[in-house]
């Protein structure tokens, strides 16, 4: 097989796996899947770290590392480990940036944000 041929067969491998790797299982630390994940678990072990608890709980925030470094960086709480940061609470209205700089541009009320206005 030559390599163009081989190249799109990998990228199909490829994609395959991480579909699979995403499928929807059973919830972190519920019967069939211990808490964390077996990199974290392994981590765990080789530096003699308490285990980590399931997502939410104990020493692991919600939401993964990705999540969480988004929300940090802009400010929201896809992850769920930030509440205070989640829509319409102080500091944070309702609605995105881009859509209260629309309401403001049009005197419209489609964030939730100005509910004085129409």
């Amino acid at each position: 097989m030559t390599f163009p041929r081989l190249l799109p067969a990998l990228a199909a491998t490829a994609m395959l796996t991480g579909l699979a790797a995403c499928s929807s299982g059973p919830r972190d630390g519920t019967a069939g899947n211990p808490p964390s994940t077996a990199l974290q678990r392994a981590y765990d072990r080789a530096t003699d770290s308490p285990r980590t608890s399931a997502d939410g709980r104990g020493n692991n925030p919600s939401g993964t590392a990705a999540e969480r470094a988004v929300d940090r960086a802009a400010g929201t709480d896809l992850s769920g480990a930030y509440p205070r940061q989640a829509d319409g609470r102080p500091g944070n209205p309702p609605g995105t940036a881009a859509e209260r700089a629309y309401d403001r541009a049009t005197g419209s009320n489609t964030s939730g944000a100005y509910p004085a206005r129409r």
